[in-house]
């Protein structure tokens, strides 16, 4: 008990659930293992024959999908030929009767309008071979890319019909704008072609000129995308190939004849006769029958003896293929002898996994309950540690959350009575800096007085050429700096209250912008201004404003190293304006943003350090905003919020 005592909370938690985890796992386990070798050897043929069953079918089915998928689109490329080859038929007509008016008009003779429309028609192609060409109702050529005048009423198609006969015969009976359609195996032997090819003609009779005007084009050409078809189809074949059944068994196809189409490593062989280990033919009852299952031995090379094979296999008419998938037998029987033989072994990982993943949501049921209370922990030593603003997270509702918000609320009225008391400190040190300041002022001054006004006395009696000359210029120049120290301890101490008055600030801007580019030491500045032009008049005391202006232009100024850019704009922000000065200049560091505002701060050489200090208290009395970002070579942008309208 001592020893438990004194362990940690998370572990206290694991040594006390973790057993009555674990207990009933254990015993759960071991009979749930049993049952569950029983059943999968009952169940494991049924799945293999299952599995088989449903691969065949699903092999079927994308066959299936992949033959209706280019039927369709065949079929809707050969529509969009026909319709292209009547377009074209149309146009001619259209041509010619066009042709035919102006002849009756006198405008042209015929054989000057029948010689324009040859020019025209020989122009179209269609696909990568047709043309458009046109003959007498005997059979002689009017239009034709390399025969014209030619009569071809003996041109047989590659069956040896007449078909040029029977077009002119068709044309003369028929009734004048009829059209018609022929399709013929033609092999262009001018063109090189070896191969028939079936051609599909669209004609129609014009008897004003006794033209028989024919559109024609090979029904391959309009099918182009048979190659892609057949890409699609080897896809889809090696993707049936990579199908695995059990460990060696695989998918295949073939067709009535027994060629096998679809094959691992055999495919476009016939094995009509191939006969198995009993001497049995199986592949041509697999033909004979179609569908169906089938078991037959098989000795395959490499093995010592033949092993049973059982093949599913199924029909697919559209391309007379029987597709089947096979596996030998005792790769099922395999996995159940494995799971009989391996009972103990699996069952005893299966025990260490689950004690082990039972340790696991143990230890991290007992992180998510600690791990707040380490937090709270932390957060503690570190408010004992001075730092009031931290705050502990709110992760949930219950009595962790609930002590969390409690110590928050406790953190923040400790820090606010810290605040206060600061604050009381600080006005404290302000009215003895008041008092001190209107000391030094009296007792620093006066002296001050006199020594500048000697100083200028002897500059004015002193030549410049004079080598004391240059110390009685510094004496003056120490004695200003030494006076504006003492001005803006003063100011510092005893900020006037603002008097609010509404102010134009871009006039106001305008007029310290100017200013302040004339100013020394803004020479190497170019100052942009970006003024709104809806502003309102802003409730201000314009001279506290124009100090903060100008100080903040010239702190701007000594921070640009050489030539530089200084933006100064105002917008409408969140009820307010908002001021932004944005120089080019070297920027500051976060350790320097963060003191900047304080009172004797200053990053320069000759600085008093009061300057940001009594802007910030200015805008702070107008009930503003001052804010400073910055980035070390970025420059920096110093924005002032004010009010529209000041709370009384």
């Amino acid at each position: 008990m001592i020893f438990f005592s004194r362990l940690k909370l998370r572990w206290k938690l694991l040594v006390v659930v973790l057993p009555l985890v674990l207990l009933p796992l254990l015993l759960v386990g071991s009979v749930v293992s049993y049952r569950s070798v029983e059943l999968a050897r009952q169940a494991i043929n049924q799945v293999s024959r299952d599995d088989l069953e449903h691969m065949a079918s699903f092999t079927r089915h994308l066959l299936e999908a992949h033959h209706q998928q280019f039927q369709v689109y065949q079929q809707q490329r050969r529509d969009d030929f026909i319709t292209e080859l009547k377009t074209l038929l149309q146009f001619a007509r259209d041509l010619i009767a066009d042709e035919q008016q102006r002849v009756s008009r006198g405008e042209t003779t015929l054989a000057a309008a029948q010689q324009r429309v040859r020019t025209l028609l020989k122009q179209i192609s269609i696909g990568e071979s047709g043309y458009l060409y046109s003959l007498t109702s005997d059979g002689v050529l009017q239009v034709h890319v390399s025969r014209e005048q030619q009569n071809i009423s003996n041109e047989q198609d590659g069956e040896g019909h007449y078909f040029i006969r029977q077009m002119c015969d068709t044309a003369r009976t028929s009734a004048p704008g009829s059209l018609h359609q022929l399709r013929y195996p033609w092999r262009n032997e001018a063109l090189g072609e070896t191969e028939l090819r079936d051609k599909l003609a669209l004609y129609v009779y014009e008897p004003a000129w006794d033209w028989i005007i024919v559109a024609a084009g090979y029904i391959d050409e309009s099918l182009a995308d048979l190659r892609f078809e057949q890409l699609a189809l080897e896809e889809l074949k090696a993707k049936i190939k990579e199908k695995r059944v059990g460990q060696t068994g695989y998918i295949y196809c073939m067709d009535s004849s027994g060629t096998f189409r679809l094959h691992p490593q055999q495919e476009g062989q016939n094995f009509i006769d191939a006969r198995d280990s009993d001497g049995n033919p199986f592949i041509r009852q697999m033909c004979d029958t179609k569908q169906g299952w089938i078991r037959y031995p098989w000795q395959a090379e490499g093995e010592k003896r033949p092993r049973f094979k059982i093949v599913r296999y199924d029909y697919f008419a559209p391309w007379d293929w029987i597709v089947a998938v096979g596996c030998y037998e005792d790769e099922f029987y395999q996995t159940a002898n494995r799971i009989s033989a391996n009972t103990a072994k699996i069952t005893l990982l299966v025990m260490l996994a689950a004690c082990l993943g039972s340790l696991l949501l143990v230890s991290l049921a007992s992180k998510i309950l600690t791990n707040p209370i380490h937090h709270m922990i932390q957060v503690i030593r570190r408010v004992k540690a001075g730092h009031l603003g931290e705050q502990m997270h709110i992760g949930s509702q219950d009595e962790l959350g609930e002590l969390a918000a409690t110590f928050n609320r406790m953190t923040e009225i400790i820090q606010k009575n810290k605040e206060m008391e600061a604050s009381l400190a600080q006005h404290g040190k302000m009215a003895s800096l008041g008092v001190l300041s209107s000391g030094v002022a009296h007792e620093i001054n006066n002296p001050l007085g006199v020594i500048l006004g000697y100083a200028g006395y002897l500059e004015s009696k002193v030549a410049p050429d004079d080598p004391n000359y240059t110390y009685i210029h510094e004496i003056k120049r120490e004695s200003k700096r030494c006076k504006k120290i003492v001005q803006d301890l003063l100011s510092y101490a005893r900020t006037p209250k603002s008097v609010l008055a509404p102010t134009n600030l871009n006039n106001l801007l305008d007029q310290i912008v100017n200013f302040a580019a004339n100013h020394t030491d803004m020479h190497h500045v170019r100052i942009r201004k970006q003024f709104a032009a809806d502003l309102p008049p802003v409730p201000c005391d314009g001279d506290q404003i124009r100090q903060v202006a100008i100080n903040l232009i010239l702190n701007a100024g000594g921070a640009i190293v050489g030539s530089g850019e200084l933006l100064v704009r105002t917008a409408l922000a969140d009820g307010g304006v908002l001021i932004e000065f944005r120089d080019s200049g070297c920027g500051m560091d976060e350790q320097t943003q963060e003191k900047i505002f304080e009172p004797f701060y200053t990053t320069k050489d000759k600085g008093t350090g009061l300057g940001l200090a009594i802007s910030r208290q200015i805008i702070e009395q107008h009930q503003g905003r001052i804010t400073l970002k910055s980035a070390p070579g970025r420059g920096t942008s110093v924005r002032v919020w004010l009010p529209l309208q000041p709370e009384e």
